[in-house]
């Protein structure tokens, strides 16, 4: 799989503030493939996301005046069976990229698990990880 443009966004903790963003994604027609939220420092969620039409997503951002950033990240079809995770992990290790996060989602058109990496070198890994995919 190619690359894939990821939303990060620091969100105050607290209720209704995901269904807030969540809602204005969803009113545009923005499907989310992959979520992941996780509590940072003070009373706030960084939330990150990679979505179906990143161009409109972006759109949608800046109209609720979100501040985001924007980082490229590597995905990979992996079969729902044992072994695919540590096959992806393990061409990326034995290739010298270190993961600095990763977070699951779904493929739109065929509900494909997918996994997505944050790595520095996101188009290598991209590259690195189509080969185990197609092995699978």
């Amino acid at each position: 799989m190619p690359t894939s443009k990821e939303f990060a966004i620091r969100l105050e903790d607290r209720p209704g503030t995901l269904a807030t963003l969540t809602r204005a994604l969803t009113e545009k027609g923005v499907n989310i493939l992959g979520f992941q939220s996780t509590p940072i420092e003070g009373k706030n969620s960084q939330v990150r996301f990679v979505v179906d039409n990143p161009a409109l997503a972006k759109g949608v951002l800046d109209l609720e005046h979100m501040i985001y950033k924007e980082n490229e990240v590597a995905m990979v079809r992996v079969p729902h069976q044992p072994g695919g995770l540590a096959r992806a992990a393990s061409q990326l290790g034995d290739a010298n990229i270190n993961i600095d996060y990763g977070y699951c989602g779904v493929e739109v058109n065929t509900n494909t698990p997918l996994v997505i990496f944050g790595v520095a070198e996101a188009v290598r890994a991209a590259n690195i990880l189509d080969k185990v995919a197609a092995a699978a």
